[in-house]
């Protein structure tokens, strides 16, 4: 159903629009580009006072820069530094008790004269407080208050009224986002490190430990690869969802195979019910490939992807089955599907075809674990 255009009463066509929209993201693009050629020892000064700061860093403004600040302060968290906003009109309404000694407080105001945030700096000096201003006027009450000042420079705002926060805004973001990932790479921030900051989501499964997404062995069919198919078949039932291969282990408890639904379903096709009466060890797929028990979900996809598999045995040091992977455990870790990919060499399986690799529906399981 096509959509009529409104009319406008500015007489503002659609391709001044995309000129005008042109020219504001150029705006904030070039003051981007400019305070990356500014930045100095005032910044590297700021990321050092950041890093040692033993309590949390406070982060403080109002308006749009107060959003800005919020959103500066949840990246801070999420790559390793404790951090909270504190709104400024709130804070004088009983909420400055959030700030103790040991915390280091970084105020936005563009201006630099935000009535609500000058309001705080007697407290900051009570509490002895390391103050970091960023703002385009470090001449201003808040820049002559403050230890530090990011001068984030004279800034024309992309508003054709030049009132609205954009460029400036568009540059305490920049700038904020550039503090919070230099302080996260001086501290050595691993993907493990941000994996348990995010644990809900795709991006937390993807790095996640296979433990906590596997099926746990009470969960799995194995069997001893001594056993017949039709007894296996029988005796490893598992009741709710269940994987598509059973693990096959030898004496010492080790595995030694994997026999997939797919593998079964490919004897019966063939006519060869009298293999069913024989030693699965016969027709399993020996050495399958595995994920160690504490290897990261990331690494377990990888596997599952570049061969193109659907089941992956999670085993100990001492290679004996502690659990199962299996894809739909993982799905919401897989990468967006990307062009067409050949199979790799040797893949004998007629159903894997190039293009095929599509997550979740596509998934193909060549015979075994290969």
């Amino acid at each position: 159903m096509s959509m009529e255009a409104p009319a406008l009463k500015s007489g503002f066509n659609r391709f001044e629009q995309l000129r005008y929209a042109s020219e504001i993201l150029r705006t904030e693009g070039q003051a981007v580009v400019h305070l990356a050629d500014q930045l100095s020892d005032d910044f590297l000064d700021a990321t050092d006072q950041i890093s040692a700061c033993r309590g949390n860093v406070i982060l403080l403004g109002m308006g749009k820069a107060g959003l800005i600040a919020q959103k500066i302060c949840a990246t801070l968290a999420s790559t390793g530094t404790p951090s909270h906003f504190l709104h400024p009109a709130e804070a004088v309404h009983g909420d400055l008790g959030k700030i103790t000694r040991g915390d280091l407080v970084l105020a936005l105001s563009f201006s630099g004269e935000t009535e609500e945030v000058l309001r705080l700096l007697p407290t900051l000096r009570r509490l002895d407080i390391c103050l970091i201003a960023m703002t385009g006027n470090p001449e201003s009450q808040l820049g002559k208050a403050a230890n530090l000042v990011l001068d984030l420079g004279h800034l024309h705002e992309a508003c054709r009224l030049g009132l609205a926060p954009t460029t400036s805004t568009t540059a305490m973001l920049s700038m904020g986002d550039a503090l919070a990932l230099v302080v996260s790479r001086n501290r050595d921030f691993s993907a493990e490190d941000f994996a348990r900051r995010h644990p809900a989501g795709s991006l937390g499964r993807r790095l996640a430990q296979v433990e906590e997404l596997m099926r746990k062995l009470d969960a799995c069919r194995v069997a001893d690869e001594k056993q017949t198919v039709r007894e296996i078949i029988v005796q490893t039932s598992r009741p709710g969802r269940r994987t598509g291969a059973i693990m096959l282990t030898g004496p010492a408890g080790t595995l030694t195979g994997l026999f997939t639904d797919s593998d079964l379903a490919r004897l019966l096709e063939s006519g060869q019910d009298q293999i069913l009466d024989q030693p699965i060890l016969h027709v399993m797929t020996p050495a399958p490939r595995t994920v160690a028990f504490n290897s990261s979900v990331r690494d377990a996809v990888t596997v599952l992807v570049e061969h193109k598999i659907s089941e992956l045995p999670v085993v100990n040091g001492n290679n004996q089955p502690v659990g199962m992977l299996d894809i739909t455990d993982v799905v919401g870790a897989m990468p967006a599907p990307g062009p067409p990919s050949e199979d790799p060499p040797g893949n004998s399986n007629p159903d894997t075809r190039p293009g095929t690799l599509q997550f979740p529906p596509a998934v193909v399981t060549p015979k075994g674990n290969q």
